[in-house]
């Protein structure tokens, strides 16, 4: 079992007036074979956090520690994260233009675990994958993310979830501009990836509708940067009936 823990992390942002805190002491800890479903309303600091246990450099952490199974992921670089098993699904993807989808994902895979996947059984895999997720067999030749729906996109993330195979993945907002039938694709991959690896996934939303595809051992509500309310499926339920009002409302 694999754990990653996030301890009293403070992170701030930089904006064109000096350093905003964003993350005001974050404490969680998840399991493989365990989902979190990270939820609050707009500007709680969710995506935030997401993008600092990528990495991402417009992120400062200012204190607190991250560490997978004891190791200092803080320390290391976005491409030694990836290969110690941490992946984001982004809720904007970025066109990568002249990269097709097929040599992406190979290239992601070789770079992961320092050789290439045997190509028979990778392009069975593939396809495969694909496939669930419903996708055209000429999607794998088109550029990554170029001209892509707002479905194909996420889509596209949950199929290098499914190739890649973390052990902990962030999903940032992947419900984010769905209609019901690519929601429910969507989440059928997340389960799948779920059932059939050890993964983590820490599920980052402020809506409940994804929670009823893909259920949740523990939910979270962050608010101003902080967790202010822990719980199991229930606590999704409560939040779908009352919003985050009471959270918005008490004195900080």
């Amino acid at each position: 079992m694999s754990t990653l823990k996030i301890t009293d992390l403070h992170v701030s942002v930089n904006t064109e007036t000096g350093p905003k805190p964003i993350l005001n002491g974050i404490n969680l800890e998840i399991n493989s074979n365990e989902t979190h479903a990270i939820m609050g309303p707009n500007g709680s600091g969710k995506s935030t956090l997401a993008y600092s246990l990528a990495g991402h450099p417009k992120y400062q952490v200012t204190s607190g520690t991250v560490t997978l199974d004891g190791e200092d992921v803080l320390a290391m670089s976005v491409d030694e994260r990836a290969k110690a098993g941490v992946f984001l699904a982004m809720q904007y993807p970025v066109e990568v233009p002249g990269v097709t989808v097929t040599n992406f994902l190979r290239s992601a895979k070789t770079a992961i675990d320092g050789e290439a996947p045997k190509l028979r059984h990778w392009t069975k895999d593939l396809k495969s994958a694909m496939e669930n997720l419903r996708v055209d067999p000429e999607f794998a030749s088109r550029n990554v993310n170029e001209g892509f729906s707002g479905g194909e996109k996420k889509r596209h993330e949950i199929l290098q979830m499914e190739m890649l195979k973390p052990k902990f993945s962030v999903l940032d907002e992947t419900d984010s501009g769905l209609d019901v039938d690519a929601l429910r694709i969507v989440s059928e991959g997340i389960n799948r990836v779920r059932e059939t690896t050890d993964v983590g996934v820490l599920l980052i939303t402020h809506y409940t509708r994804i929670l009823s595809y893909v259920k949740p051992d523990h939910v979270h509500v962050i608010i101003k940067g902080k967790v202010a309310e822990e719980g199991g499926p229930e606590l999704a339920e409560r939040l779908e009936n009352e919003g985050y009002d009471r959270f918005l409302q008490a004195p900080a």
